[in-house]
Formats: C-alpha cells, sequence, structure tokens
C-alpha cells in the first residue's frame, strides 16, 4: 500500500533540494530519516519534516512502523517563482527570483500482503 504526503510553496529552490531526495530515493524510511536527521544543512529539514508526515500517516492508517516502510517515490517539482526587485548600481533595478518549489514523497510497505 502506498502513503502520499505533500509539502507545497517551500521556501528552497528545487535545484538545491534535489541531490538530497537523489540520496533517499529507493532506500529505507528509517534510512533516510536517520540520514536526513544528521545531515547538516538547513535544507535537509523540509525533506525530513515531508518525509516523517508519509510515515505517520502509514502508522496512523495501517498500523505501520518506519522500518516496514521504503521511499518509492520522491519528487521535488518546482513551484511558482517570485519576482521582486531590488536597488543596483547607478540607480537602476536589479530583478530578482525566489524560487518555490513542491515536495512529493510517497511511501510503500515493504510487505506485498497489506
Amino acid at each position: 500500500m502506498e502513503f502520499v504526503s505533500k509539502g507545497r510553496y517551500l521556501d528552497y529552490s528545487p535545484y538545491k533540494l534535489r541531490p538530497l531526495a537523489d540520496v533517499i530515493r529507493g532506500k529505507g524510511a528509517a534510512y533516510a530519516m536517520a540520514f536526513l536527521t544528521t545531515y547538516r544543512n538547513q535544507r535537509s529539514e523540509t525533506i525530513r519534516k515531508v518525509v516523517a508526515s508519509g510515515i505517520a500517516n502509514a502508522h496512523s492508517l495501517k498500523d505501520l512502523k518506519a522500518e516496514g516502510l521504503w521511499v518509492k517515490e520522491i519528487r521535488i517539482d518546482q513551484g511558482p517563482i517570485r519576482r521582486y526587485f531590488k536597488p543596483g548600481a547607478q540607480g537602476r533595478a536589479m530583478p530578482q527570483r525566489k524560487r518555490l518549489c513542491h515536495i512529493t514523497v510517497i511511501l510503500e510497505s515493504t510487505d506485498k500482503g497489506l
């Protein structure tokens, strides 16, 4: 059975989060939580929260633990881009782009009988 959790409109560029997602894709949920907890980067906290939400969904719906789950799919998509201007040299306005992202995590039970 699959368990889905989503994080939307997160204030991180998807280009900076995708290498972290590549590490935990296809691994066990317990390994993913351990890796993201010990990884010394603030960006890993947002992915950890979405994975923890998927584990909580599995626990509340089917009473499954993190050891019985694996990360079937983790997708980090581009969200809207906030555009604004900051002052530049000689009175010019310099455009700035703040990228947002959406994270989708699909966890699946290792036991196919459920």
